[in-house]
């Protein structure tokens, strides 16, 4: 299995010729490679990322079969079923790098911001479950100025939540602490679904 920082370095390679409109041919099936994975697989990288359409994960980092363990969530939420998943793939594939991918103009933000502003009667417990996840590092920002600047509050909040998610992760498991103290990288990245960039801006190490 490669390590963390070259997986890493996979990702922004591949998101960069995805905004580039450019494929790597790894990103393309062969029938060989279907046959190769048939036997197993060894992502080198897990992505927990949001399940919005705009957002395709593989597509955006042009990565091919086999090559990313995928956990997709409104608001890329870190909930116990989520955080096994993780876990599974740390533990049975030993892959090193955990990405906590967020994106601009996220629904589940908006939805927790307007749900804090004005809270909603008839919410499903479901949809609900999502927001309450979401809420604290949204919260946090509206008291203070960016309260009154929406386009800026939903851009923190975004950031905000994705940081909370990614420290969820290093913190919040034992078996995810026990593979971080041997090599395992979680990071926090923001797609733009403007440019179709992502900036990797959390957990990175300094020669990352």
């Amino acid at each position: 299995m490669i390590s963390a920082l070259e997986s890493l370095q996979r990702l922004r390679a591949g998101n960069a010729r995805f905004a580039a409109n450019v494929r790597g041919i790894e990103s393309f099936l062969t029938q060989e490679r279907r046959a190769q994975l048939a036997e197993g697989q060894a992502p080198h990288a897990v992505v927990l990322g949001c399940s919005d359409s705009r957002v395709p994960v593989e597509i955006v980092f042009d990565q091919g079969l086999g090559d990313l363990f995928v956990i997709r969530v409104a608001g890329n939420i870190v909930a116990p079923s989520l955080v096994g998943s993780v876990e599974y793939a740390a533990e049975f594939f030993g892959t090193r790098l955990v990405v906590v991918l967020g994106h601009s103009r996220c629904g589940a933000v908006n939805a927790t911001i307007d749900e804090l502003q004005r809270p909603a009667e008839n919410q499903s417990r479901n949809l609900r479950a999502i927001v309450d996840r979401i809420r604290p590092s949204v919260a946090a920002l509206l008291s203070t100025e960016l309260r009154h600047d929406r386009e800026a509050l939903v851009e923190q909040s975004v950031r905000a939540n994705i940081r909370a998610s990614a420290d969820h992760l290093r913190h919040g498991s034992d078996i995810l602490e026990q593979h971080i103290a041997r090599g395992l990288l979680v990071v926090g990245a923001e797609y733009s679904v403007e440019t179709g960039l992502v900036d990797f801006f959390d957990g990175i190490p300094a020669a990352g």
